[in-house]
């Protein structure tokens, strides 16, 4: 069925045999076939669109389609695209949101929800990030809150660039508001521990890593950095080198994940992993300007990838020795919780972000020491896993931020995980609790990979916990106190 309307703009849109395009004319009356939209069955729809209500000015091609999209909660045939949209069957309520879809031209797309902030327009922000800031710098402080996964931060101005950490002042916060203190001794105090670049603000400003201190000074629960760095220094001889493989899901701001049917799934996981294309990949807009913000920064990022779940992805930190791995993990972090706040979209860092029949998200860690790295080191990889055998519950309870409740959900025996209740390893088997790569394997040399950290880990507990059992050689399901 073909409707003519008026396009008083002159954006007139072409959905044809010829394919799906727009052109720029004179005030025309075009000819849209709007609705040759055929059910299967061969039944046509019973209501007809106004094109002139929805072609609106040069965005009325974009919004028009994702409008047309979300019309009709069945499947349809779009001959001028090809193939089928098919989108699952809806309530009343969700059709009236439909209905609601076809009136506003404003409608973003039906199965993504993004943040108010993010239609801001950036070309006015970016005309007063270009005036001159003089010789002072900001830099932003960041810390780990009451949570122990989660991340805030404020900024500062400086009298001059910082070029190291006995340049930057102690700082403080109110502690009641970040769940590590009572509002009637709210006073915390920022130490800086960490520096690097500020790729949003660029040079010469800063990011400043934290750690948090109470009022009478002494560390703060959630503060793990602190005691991580004591055992580090422990070892420092051995040089211990970790890599972490961060996982995470992009989600809209109304917790769906990101590019998925607003009311359905996606196709079963298969093509996702290190996929390619617009059905395959999604969001890789958003890991892109992260991968270039962490390499800006300073932050040793080694590489990133699509997962095997659509919307989930990975980078990779490392090699980095010592407390320098937890240091720069959680800037990776935060760089992508601010660009994902850019696009007006959610990182989660949860283990099981989707029920069922999805992958988990981990961050797997890879670890290796100096003896490890030289000939024969294979030696000392399988010492390490034996000892690491003989302390799973230890390492467990270290691996998410909640003592393995949330690792409880992820590490079920399948989705390429190990059962949460049993030990093993092997080499390159993805479903062990410890991995040997097989290069590793036949060079007698290298690391080895444990798979059992949650994506929402603090590295310096996974670091720290593994250091305490394969190079201080700790036993039991408590961690050893050293004395000062």
């Amino acid at each position: 069925m073909t409707t003519k309307g008026c396009c008083p703009l002159g954006d007139a849109l072409l959905l044809g045999g010829g394919g799906l395009r727009a052109r720029r004319a004179e005030p025309v009356r075009a000819q849209v076939n709007l609705l040759c939209l055929q059910k299967p069955s061969g039944r046509q729809p019973s209501a007809t669109l106004d094109p002139g209500s929805i072609f609106k000015g040069s965005m009325g091609l974009l919004r028009s389609v994702q409008c047309l999209l979300a019309y009709r909660a069945s499947s349809y045939r779009l001959p001028a695209l090809g193939g089928f949209v098919s989108l699952p069957q809806r309530s009343r309520g969700d059709q009236s949101a439909t209905a609601a879809c076809t009136r506003n031209p404003l409608v973003r797309s039906a199965a993504m929800a993004t943040s108010a902030s993010s239609h801001l327009s950036k070309a006015i922000k970016h005309m007063y990030m270009k005036l001159p800031q003089g010789e002072k710098v900001q830099a932003m402080y960041i810390w780990i809150d009451g949570t122990g996964e989660h991340l805030r931060c404020k900024t500062r101005t400086l009298d001059h660039e910082p070029k190291s950490l006995e340049d930057l002042p102690e700082w403080n916060f109110d502690g009641s508001s970040t769940f590590q203190a009572e509002g009637s001794n709210s006073d915390m105090y920022l130490r800086p521990a960490a520096m690097f670049r500020d790729p949003f603000r660029k040079d010469p400003n800063k990011l400043v890593l934290c750690e948090v201190f109470k009022y009478n000074r002494q560390s703060a629960e959630t503060n793990l950095r602190h005691t991580c760095r004591r055992i580090m220094d422990m070892v420092s001889n051995q040089h211990p080198w970790f890599g972490m493989e961060q996982e995470y899901t992009l989600l809209g701001t109304d917790g769906h994940p990101f590019g998925w049917p607003s009311n359905g799934f996606p196709g079963p996981q298969g093509p996702y992993y290190c996929g390619v294309g617009a059905d395959k990949a999604y969001g890789r807009d958003i890991v892109e300007a992260h991968y270039r913000a962490c390499l800006y920064a300073g932050v040793k990022i080694g590489g990133t990838n699509a997962e095997v779940m659509p919307a989930q992805w990975e980078f990779q930190v490392g090699p980095c020795e010592g407390i320098e791995m937890g240091d720069h993990l959680w800037i990776a972090r935060f760089i992508l919780h601010r660009v994902c706040e850019d696009f007006g979209v959610i990182v989660s860092f949860d283990p099981k972000p989707i029920p069922g029949n999805w992958n988990g998200a981990g961050c797997h860690t890879n670890f290796s020491t100096k003896n490890m790295r030289e000939d024969g080191g294979l030696k000392h990889i399988e010492e390490a896993i034996e000892k690491l055998s003989k302390r799973h519950q230890y390492h467990i309870r270290a691996y998410d931020p909640k003592g393995g409740l949330d690792n409880a959900r992820r590490l079920t025996g399948f989705h390429e995980t190990s059962n949460i209740h049993e030990f093993s390893a092997g080499v390159a088997n993805r479903g062990a609790s410890i991995r040997i790569p097989r290069n590793v394997g036949h060079e007698k040399k290298g690391y080895f990979e444990d798979r059992r950290p949650s994506a929402n880990c603090d590295p310096y507990a996974v670091t720290e916990a593994l250091v305490r059992t394969c190079l201080l050689n700790e036993t039991g399901d408590e961690p050893f106190e050293y004395k000062n």
